[in-house]
């Protein structure tokens, strides 16, 4: 009798064995074979899988060497033993921190602006909605980025903080993981393309279980900008344009392979400093930009300026420029939240079909005769 029940036990066992393989062989070859959802968008990766997601940030800061694999678990969801290793969340998540005023559209695009519970210096964003929130006292001040009250966030207990990295030292971060909060790097700040920008709503859709509603959205917007890039293609011209300011002495302007030159170049502008490399400012003496751009027929994003008048009395030089004195300057400064947070720097990476818009208004009126700019002003 101990024989037949011992042989039945092992039977038993070889088969729990064999059910152990074959699971993580399906998973295995599910996690090798699985496509990668983000299209446009460098720095993201998002694999779904039954129960499960993984989210992958390849590019948190510039010149990162590291990848942070993060493991999205819906409900009953069973996650791989080679995924253990990896930061576990559990969706939908039900309050979140969020630390960059770039995520503030997101949130309120996906409909969960209720679910954000505290900002590092909320007079930063600009949105009326979140506005609303912080002054009924349901957003919390948490420090700044770089230095996040630790006490306050393990009081508030989010079920999530998305934050954003400058480089591999995060003392801050670290704390606050080892302290058991959930912290996740965001970093749509790095991507350079319009697009590829805006399609990290499909990072917080999956947060939040929303992957086809950030779907929908972003299709929405990526139509509304391609369908205005063939607009801009029927431009007969291309007008010579000069950005940025004086700082200290020196012009900063976009350099040539950038986010805002981008636009510059799909708007069918001519860019003056479009041929150089690099995805930051360059820095150019006035002599060297006045030389170059003095005859350019636009004048775009010029500092924090809000008036002409603000410029002269800042650099009597810029009156030099053909674009100042014919009044073709054109600033995103000017439209700001009820605490001096400037929209364009909220809003714009989730809307560059409106950015797109905006310069081909400026640059050719002919073919958007019924628009209205609607984050950029001529200033008087």
């Amino acid at each position: 009798m101990k024989s037949v029940v011992l042989r039945i036990s092992l039977i038993l066992f070889l088969f729990y064995l064999i059910g152990c393989k074959q699971n993580d062989s399906f998973y295995n070859t599910e996690i090798k074979h699985s496509k990668n959802l983000i299209q446009y968008a460098k720095g993201l990766e998002l694999y779904k899988y039954s129960g499960f997601s993984i989210v992958k940030i390849t590019n948190p800061w510039p010149n990162a060497k590291g990848i942070f694999t993060y493991i999205l678990r819906g409900k009953n969801g069973i996650i791989p033993d080679s995924l253990k290793q990896f930061t576990i969340i559990s969706i939908p998540i039900k309050s979140i921190v969020v630390t960059s005023t770039t995520h503030i559209p997101a949130l309120e695009l996906l409909g969960v602006e209720n679910t954000l519970i505290g900002f590092p210096n909320t007079d930063y964003i600009s949105s009326e909605k979140t506005r609303k929130l912080i002054d009924l006292r349901k957003v919390r001040e948490v420090g700044v980025n770089e230095n996040l009250n630790t006490e306050v966030l393990i009081d508030m207990n989010p079920d999530l903080i998305v934050s954003f990295g400058l480089n591999d030292s995060n003392p801050t971060l670290d704390n606050l993981q080892k302290s058991g909060l959930k912290v996740m790097l965001n970093g749509d700040w790095t991507e350079q393309s319009p697009l590829g920008k805006a399609e990290w709503i499909k990072f917080f859709g999956a947060l939040y279980g929303l992957d086809a509603k950030a779907s929908t959205i972003f299709s929405k917007i990526e139509k509304e900008y391609n369908s205005t890039l063939a607009l801009a293609k029927k431009a007969t011209t291309k007008p010579t344009v000069l950005s940025g300011a004086m700082y200290q002495k020196i012009w900063y302007v976009p350099q040539g392979e950038s986010w805002a030159s981008l636009f510059l170049k799909e708007a069918q502008s001519d860019y003056l400093w479009a041929y150089t490399k690099g995805t930051g400012s360059l820095a150019v003496p006035f002599e060297a930009v006045l030389e170059k751009a003095k005859n350019a027929e636009f004048w775009i994003a010029p500092g924090d300026f809000s008036s002409l008048k603000e410029m002269t009395d800042s650099n009597t030089h810029y009156k030099e420029f053909g674009s100042f004195k014919n009044k073709k300057v054109y600033s995103y400064n000017l439209k700001k939240g009820a605490k001096g947070g400037i929209l364009y720097f909220e809003l714009s990476p989730s809307r560059p079909d409106l950015v797109l818009k905006d310069l081909i208004k400026i640059f050719h009126p002919e073919l958007m005769p019924n628009y209205k700019l609607f984050f950029f002003k001529k200033l008087d």
